[in-house]
């Protein structure tokens, strides 16, 4: 992998030829493949779970996948998605009753913990979990639906991020998911962000190689 991380979302994908379209997308130059999970409860969708992740292993996919949890409470599902598959396991601060307890499970199942935090929600939990996180998710647009534009002040917010662990000195993956594309990734970059979720602006295209170049290319 290269220092910055390509992470599709087949939440865009075509369902209908996930395997494939995963098997695609890798083979185009992503790094890892990113998994949105909702619930219909913590936010207004509901997509997949962990029979799904556990059939992409199956299918023969060894990269790693990022399970974004967006559901609430957390904790039963994520010794399952751990079994199925999962590497990073990311939940929200706010869908948790006990966050070290969360994070600490998360660890426990064998699977690398992450953060997230909606595009209004402040950092504040961040500060008491550095110790115990992987990887920083920021949304950039309101979870529950994919094709949503980039919300311009979570740069502000990637900075924020990026400043609070290079203070701690820690080795966190930046991670934000929302509205990226090619016209926009440098700037997302530029404010500190060192891994980049795209849903349709690479599975909505026609070409996943020549979009994740194009996307490479701005980064450097």
């Amino acid at each position: 992998m290269s220092d910055f991380w390509i992470a599709p979302s087949i939440l865009s994908a075509d369902f209908a030829r996930l395997g494939r379209e995963v098997d695609d997308v890798l083979a185009a130059g992503a790094d890892l493949v990113h998994f949105d999970v909702m619930d219909n409860h913590y936010v207004p969708n509901l997509t997949i779970g962990p029979l799904v992740c556990s059939a992409l292993r199956h299918h023969g996919v060894q990269a790693p996948i990022d399970v974004h949890l967006m559901i609430e409470p957390v904790d039963r599902i994520i010794p399952d998605f751990a079994s199925a598959g999962a590497s990073f396991i990311t939940v929200h601060p706010d869908a948790s009753t006990h966050l070290d307890r969360t994070l600490d499970l998360i660890r426990e199942s064998g699977c690398r913990p992450g953060l997230a935090f909606n595009p209004a929600t402040p950092l504040d939990s961040l500060r008491y979990a550095l110790d115990k996180v992987d990887l920083v998710l920021l949304m950039s647009v309101n979870p529950g639906f994919g094709g949503q534009q980039f919300i311009p002040y979570v740069l502000d917010k990637v900075k924020e991020a990026r400043a609070m662990i290079d203070a701690e000195h820690r080795d966190i993956r930046l991670e934000v998911d929302g509205g990226v594309k090619i016209d926009n990734i440098a700037a997302i970059a530029a404010a500190g962000a060192d891994t980049f979720v795209a849903g349709s602006a690479i599975f909505g295209t026609d070409d996943y190689a020549d979009t994740i170049s194009r996307m490479r290319a701005k980064l450097g």
